[in-house]
């Protein structure tokens, strides 16, 4: 495909862009943007993006991109609750904080058993009745979003990790579908991705200071 191609098919699938699209993407970029200030907001902005992005994906025969915005659904619920829940001083019991070595093997196996499931679900369906199904990019992308969501709603530091790699696959995956406008909000959600990962770092050493001199002041 040369440059010509893809610009081409870039203006076509833009003219293409329905207005339930446009809606999921600017509502998923509010809820990414939420999510770097650790606001509650990124679930219910979230919420609109997942649900209407289930329907998106069924149609561009994306199954996994689908079970993953399902999933998304399930899990915005449940982030939902445990980022409102707080303690008996009224402190919030989830806290932005860097993953120990236990958890980051916890996170590969995660990925890999979506991953493994995915993808031969997706040959099947594949071979059966979508014939337009891609498994290996479509597991991919499933796979690492649904490690990087279930991160978030415990505000694991490394959950960007996971949104950036997500956010890589996605790019050429719905490009490739004609959902023109959803790869551009992926780019998007890329560049944010980032932004989001060095302000979740910053605030997660920032409490391991406050910690170790509450700890310090105790000791005395």
């Amino acid at each position: 495909m040369d440059f010509n191609t893809i610009v081409q098919q870039f203006l076509e699938g833009m003219k293409a862009t329905t207005f339930p699209e446009y809606v999921a993407v600017f509502a998923g970029i509010a809820s990414v943007y939420f999510s770097r200030l650790e606001n509650i907001w990124v679930y219910p902005t979230g919420l609109i993006n997942t649900i209407i992005y289930i329907w998106i994906s069924i149609k561009g025969h994306l199954f996994g991109e689908a079970s993953v915005n399902l999933y998304y659904t399930i899990m915005s619920i449940y982030g939902w609750i445990l980022w409102t829940k707080t303690n008996n001083q009224k402190k919030h019991v989830v806290n932005i904080e860097f993953s120990n070595m236990q958890q980051w093997i916890q996170q590969l196996l995660f990925f890999a058993v979506f991953y493994v499931a995915i993808f031969f679900i997706l040959t099947y369906l594949k071979q059966t009745f979508a014939p337009g199904a891609i498994p290996w990019a479509d597991a991919f992308a499933s796979a690492t979003a649904y490690t990087g969501m279930w991160l978030m709603a415990r505000k694991k530091v490394e959950s960007w990790y996971w949104w950036i790699a997500t956010n890589i696959a996605s790019i050429p995956l719905y490009f490739v579908k004609g959902y023109v406008f959803t790869s551009v909000y992926y780019l998007v959600l890329l560049v944010m991705a980032f932004f989001g990962l060095v302000e979740w770092m910053k605030r997660a050493r920032k409490r391991n200071e406050e910690l170790l001199l509450a700890q310090e002041i105790q000791t005395i």
